[in-house]
């Protein structure tokens, strides 16, 4: 069955609104009128382009699944000044499907964030029968369909105005890694890394939000928060809310860590922790966690955290198992976990760390 989606309608399952990252476009058509290898000459479509640069600015990011010759359409692209808009593109002879799922590898998010647009009801029907999670879109219903609550995020913060640069830096580094001759913490030592730890103050709570929203694989609980939830935990003389940050030697990673700690005794309890997926290579997983552990055993508290496992947040369950955490209650999916804290790891030596 199809899961093709017309302009004004919401699909029957699937997260909630904001839910899209990217917007991966056929060009032949789509993105112009005219097929490149055929006509010479092609019309970029300005309707499009408007649209590409407005959901740019909201923080979707773009790129292209295209049957094509990869050197003409860079021409063309370069030529009318959108070759920066588009990420990872994938411009071969490969099924649209596969091309979509390089797109998500590449950008490390789930195929359920990526809405697909095509003139070509062929391909549409392709792509959604080997990727049903992504929401696919006829081109002649871009002006409507991409104006859906799946594209449109509660809060416009700062880093979704600069996540595209964000992942043209992060795919910088990733080039300079493939490259390296070294040892993997070898490498890292060279990025010159600072994670910072801080309360969160009201200027990070639209972005604590989203967090909640757009994390998944590392979200150890997979539960989302509202600005005013946060708001309101925040001022809290009971709990703790936590946000992280990463830059290196390429620039700044925003916001990709929040931790939520209810404080007690005998046990502080993690409510909720998440790490943006763009720095799980980046060796900083258990920075957080370790930071949380060392304040409740400096506080002469034992350490609780809830997880829930939703089917993609495993690396979550291994990042306690491997900081000791423990099961101690499981009723269906959700586990209580707790750690004695006898033994709290440093942070790795390729990276400073800063606390607020």
């Amino acid at each position: 069955m199809s899961t093709e989606t017309v302009a004004g309608q919401q699909p029957e399952t699937g997260p909630a609104r904001g839910r899209i990252k990217c917007v991966v476009w056929d060009l032949d058509n789509t993105l112009w009128d005219g097929v490149l290898l055929e006509d010479g000459e092609v019309t970029v479509r300005p309707e499009v382009v408007a649209e590409i640069k407005r959901l740019d600015e909201l923080g979707i990011l773009h790129s292209i699944a295209s049957r094509n010759d990869h050197d003409a359409v860079m021409t063309r692209l370069r030529e009318t000044g959108l070759e920066e808009y588009f990420l990872h593109p994938q411009i071969n002879w490969n099924p649209k499907s596969h091309s979509v799922a390089e797109v998500a590898k590449a950008l490390n998010i789930g195929a359920d964030t990526l809405a697909f647009v095509d003139d070509q009801p062929f391909e549409r029907e392709e792509v959604a029968h080997a990727l049903p999670q992504v929401l696919t879109v006829d081109a002649a219903d871009v002006a409507t369909a991409l104006r859906t609550e799946d594209f449109q995020p509660r809060f416009v913060t700062d880093e979704s105005r600069v996540r595209r640069a964000m992942y043209r830096s992060a795919a910088e580094r990733d080039q300079v890694e493939r490259e390296y001759t070294g040892t993997s913490e070898e490498f890292l030592a060279t990025l010159d890394m600072v994670f910072t730890i801080a309360p969160a103050q009201e200027a990070d709570l639209q972005r604590a939000e989203e967090l909640t929203l757009r994390t998944n694989q590392l979200n150890s609980t997979g539960r989302t928060y509202s600005y005013d939830e946060l708001h309101e935990l925040s001022r809290s003389e009971d709990h703790l809310l936590l946000v992280a940050g990463l830059t290196d030697k390429y620039g700044s990673y925003g916001k990709i860590g929040l931790a939520l700690v209810e404080k007690g005794s005998p046990a502080w309890h993690l409510r909720m922790m998440l790490m943006s997926c763009r720095v799980m290579s980046r060796g900083v997983g258990t920075v957080l966690l370790n930071h949380i552990m060392g304040l409740a055993k400096a506080d002469g508290a034992r350490l609780r955290a809830d997880f829930v496992e939703t089917g993609r947040n495993r690396v979550m369950y291994v990042t306690y198992a491997f900081a000791g955490f423990t099961e101690t209650e499981r009723e269906g999916s959700r586990l209580v976990l707790e750690s004695t804290l006898d033994t709290i790891q440093p942070p790795p030596a390729y990276l400073t760390l800063d606390i607020a």
